[in-house]
């Protein structure tokens, strides 16, 4: 079984108020991620992903892109060991 990993992303520009947490939920549900992604008061979106390596980097490149009228300045990647805490993929308030 390929290793799975945690991964945590700060994704900064136009990412909130354009449908940017629900794009990122279909996403990674499709891909069979566990997790959130919440919007912060600075204006960027959190994303706290867990699953195999390559479905999170799928997610990432996915997240990169954005939805249609998003506009993503920079994605911060910080990778990390499995903790298993999620038992889906959400939108976090």
């Amino acid at each position: 079984m390929e290793d799975e990993l945690s991964v945590k992303l700060i994704v900064s520009g136009k990412v909130q108020g354009v449908s940017f947490r629900w794009f990122t939920v279909q996403a990674a549900r499709e891909m069979g991620l566990c997790g959130y992604a919440k919007n912060l008061p600075d204006g960027t979106v959190e994303v706290k992903a867990e699953g195999t390596k390559a479905g999170l980097e799928s997610l990432i490149k996915k997240i990169k892109q954005g939805p249609l009228f998003s506009r993503v300045e920079n994605v911060e990647v910080d990778w990390s060991g499995l903790t298993n805490q999620f038992s889906d993929f959400n939108i976090s308030s």
